[in-house]
């Protein structure tokens, strides 16, 4: 049986099975992960929960999962959550062949996503993610 997912749940899901898609969760690929709950305001301890849900699934039913719920999302979500896992693939400088084996079968063979698109949706959210981290820098220096 499926379980129903919304854009917070998928998103999440889909960046726990690409941090481990390579088999080495980088230290970057977890910054990349904060930034993306920050920038998507998903709640903290939501995230936690999902990610340790996820750590005990059958990564095969997870993916199932993921895609049905992806595909009730609009294009605009499915376009976001694709370039949002585009930057955490990319954190470490390299996106990993797993990586990009993942994302390529939910963007292009799944959904049917034109990729220009997503990498303009990708610039925009590193943009977004290094400008909250600028803030969030600066902030602790003050405190």
């Amino acid at each position: 049986m499926a379980t129903l997912m919304n854009y917070n749940s998928i998103i999440t899901n889909l960046y726990f099975m690409l941090i481990i898609a390579d088999g080495t969760i980088s230290e970057k690929e977890i910054t990349s992960g904060d930034h993306m709950i920050n920038v998507e305001s998903i709640d903290e301890t939501e995230f936690k929960v999902q990610m340790a849900s996820a750590k005990s699934k059958d990564q095969t039913m997870l993916l199932q999962d993921c895609l049905a719920g992806l595909k009730k999302l609009n294009r605009n979500q499915q376009i976001r959550i694709i370039a949002w896992l585009c930057v955490v693939a990319n954190a470490d400088g390299f996106m990993d062949r797993a990586e990009w084996q993942l994302i390529y079968r939910i963007y292009h063979k799944e959904l049917n996503l034109p990729l220009e698109e997503i990498f303009k949706v990708q610039k925009e959210l590193s943009k977004l993610a290094a400008e909250k981290s600028t803030v969030i820098t600066k902030l602790n220096t003050l405190i």
